[in-house]
């Protein structure tokens, strides 16, 4: 049974987005699932040694956690205290708000139908390749679950969806089946945790329901904190690549060197084992240049760091690469098409609510 353990969980590592380098964990979804193992009573200061990743790294949200360590901490947890499915168990222990904007983008919809909408087009936000659609078919409706990295994030995923839709429908939600490609630790068990029959070995993987479950109502519904909350999200969804790829790991590259170095395409070619000429081509066959890569690293760092209410607007000036605040102020009304006071008065209300 371990050995199936580690195999389910060590295909975090052996997936193809993983095995170009290009899947990781932002370091808050990674304390998101340490969490979750914490409660299972694992050490996670031993797991993170294991996977080589230091405690304080994850205070930095800048970082991010390769899909290869990720993928040694489960595999680790799995080896010192064996825990059958254990992305359903994660999930289970995974609360409402853990990854808050993209759950309460979900909550306040005012649907089912609404919300699975809402996950399908902001998923990229919590920077998972995991692609979700809906499908009408004949009575049922069918949420299917594409290019998940790993048999483990198909469970996790299934596993959240259902217990959080039955609870914004206060128990008003139920699946008809999952399907999942891969076979579970305890097929019985999950399908008692989900309420529903479990088909392993299937061609595809997601859950069906019953139409009508379609148009639940969530208690959470809330029109005008979903438009806020829709506004910072579109914003932050623009500022993302829209493929992995050398693009996105430049981008996640600069967000770490903005304010301490050089932002010249030889810097980070270097960083790359390449030339500035190998790295051009690079991007120009994803479509977009090196100063457009800086540009969306800018614009990303500044919305972030405008959420602190500690930092003066001169000094998230500095911090993206600024050196003085008047060609800041420029370039963020070209982003946002607002002032960095406007912006900062905006994401007051939102969090007011």
């Amino acid at each position: 049974m371990t050995a199936h353990a580690n195999s389910l969980t060590a295909r975090v590592s052996s997936s193809r987005e993983a095995g170009n380098g290009l899947w990781s964990m932002t370091t808050g979804d990674v304390r998101v699932m340490l969490h979750a193992l914490t409660q299972l009573g694992h050490d996670v200061g031993v797991l993170l040694e294991r996977a080589g990743v230091s405690a304080s790294e994850l205070d930095d949200p800048d970082r991010r956690v390769s899909c290869k360590a990720v993928g040694t901490i489960l595999s680790a947890a799995q080896r010192a205290r064996f825990t059958p499915n254990i992305g359903f168990e994660l999930a289970r222990l995974t609360p409402f708000g853990s990854y808050p904007l993209l759950d309460y983008l979900v909550a306040t919809s005012e649907s089912v139908a609404a919300g699975v909408e809402q996950l399908a087009r902001y998923m990229r936000l919590v920077g998972n390749p995991t692609e979700i659609s809906a499908h009408e078919d004949n009575d049922n409706m069918r949420v299917e679950i594409r290019n998940a990295p790993s048999p483990f994030s198909v469970e996790y995923s299934v596993s959240l969806m259902v217990l959080h839709l039955r609870t914004e429908t206060e128990g008003g939600f139920a699946a008809t089946y999952v399907c999942v490609r891969h076979v579970p630790d305890d097929e019985h068990a999950l399908a008692r945790g989900l309420g529903c029959e479990v088909k392993s070995r299937a061609a595809w993987d997601g859950l069906v329901f019953p139409a009508a479950v379609w148009q639940r109502p969530l208690r959470r519904r809330d029109s005008v904190l979903r438009r806020f909350l829709e506004t910072h999200a579109d914003q932050m969804l623009a500022q993302l690549p829209v493929r992995p790829g050398v693009a996105a790991e430049l981008q996640r590259a600069l967000a770490r060197n903005l304010s301490v170095g050089s932002t010249s395409i030889g810097t980070f070619a270097r960083q790359f084992a390449m030339s500035g000429r190998t790295l051009q081509r690079r991007l120009a066959a994803e479509g977009v240049s090196f100063q457009q890569v800086v540009d969306s690293a800018r614009k990303e760092a500044a919305a972030r760091y405008l959420t602190d209410s500690t930092l003066a607007i001169c000094e998230v000036a500095y911090l993206v690469g600024y050196s003085e605040p008047a060609p800041f102020h420029r370039a963020f009304k070209r982003w946002y098409g607002m002032t960095p006071d406007s912006f900062r008065h905006r994401l007051t209300l939102i969090r007011s609510y």
